[in-house]
């Protein structure tokens, strides 16, 4: 089994590999597990999808990081997805199995922190366009009850789906639920979520007052990365999952 993991960006990506892998491509980190860069969107993570299994993938893993909905959720908690709720709101399911191999293996991860970070298994909502206030995460929540939401993970559960192959989301929080994003990072990032340093700082020396905002979300971010760092260490152990031919679908 070859394990094709979609990530968005390539600040999720180090979390996995020292690898470069350029927007569009994919390399194996490990014999058995290849590493797609999507760019953000579901659009970009519905070609990164097919281009895993084209090259060999035979299970696909949605990784990064995600949006907190539910108000419970800190930066740097660890979400795995019991089921997926699209922008149409309809659901799709992730494959119970391999949900059930990694229960114990990322709670295992995890304990490794000393209880600093938390795993929540739940429902996990898609946007299509970034999502940057507290107050429309708030309605988000209230409409869906989810405990988080990505742009990706949606699109990757679909390709499975269609390809009948085994589907996870694993996704550790970078802003909790009542934190907006900055303007400064709104205006600098393009359609990919590459973020323009250049437009960052220009804007920046026209809304100084947006530092502390911009300096708490890095922090946030730093948490959810090293969240996945922790989880990366258990990437064997979550990609060794078999899954019998006859229960290939997810759903």
């Amino acid at each position: 089994m070859i394990t094709g993991i979609v990530v968005a960006l390539p600040e999720e990506i180090v979390t996995l590999t020292s690898k470069r892998i350029d927007k569009g491509h994919c390399v194996f980190i490990r014999d058995k597990i290849l590493v797609a860069c999507a760019g953000m969107g579901p659009v970009n993570a519905t070609a990164a999808a097919e281009l895993l299994i084209a090259k060999g993938a035979s299970q696909l893993l949605s990784w990064g990081c995600a949006a907190a909905l539910d108000p419970s959720l800190q930066a740097g908690d660890l979400t795995l997805a019991d089921r997926l709720l699209d922008a149409n709101n309809e659901e799709i399911a992730v494959n119970a199995d391999w949900l059930d191999h990694c229960l114990p293996v990322l709670t295992g991860a995890l304990a490794d922190n000393r209880g600093q970070a938390v795993l929540h298994i739940g429902l996990l909502t898609e946007s299509t366009t970034v999502v940057t206030s507290g107050k429309a995460k708030k309605q988000l929540y209230s409409f869906t009850g989810a405990l988080a939401l990505d742009m990706e993970s949606n699109a990757v559960a679909k390709v499975a789906q269609q390809h009948g192959l085994p589907f996870l989301a694993i996704r550790a929080i970078a802003d909790p639920a009542g934190m907006g994003l900055p303007e400064a990072v709104v205006y600098a990032t393009n359609a990919d979520g590459e973020v323009s340093i250049g437009k960052l700082l220009q804007y920046l020396a026209l809304h100084p007052a947006q530092l502390p905002d911009l300096i708490r979300l890095g922090n946030y971010f730093n948490k959810a990365k090293q969240t996945l760092k922790r989880a990366a260490g258990r990437l064997e152990s979550i990609a060794e999952f078999n899954c019998p031919p006859a229960d290939r679908q997810t759903s």
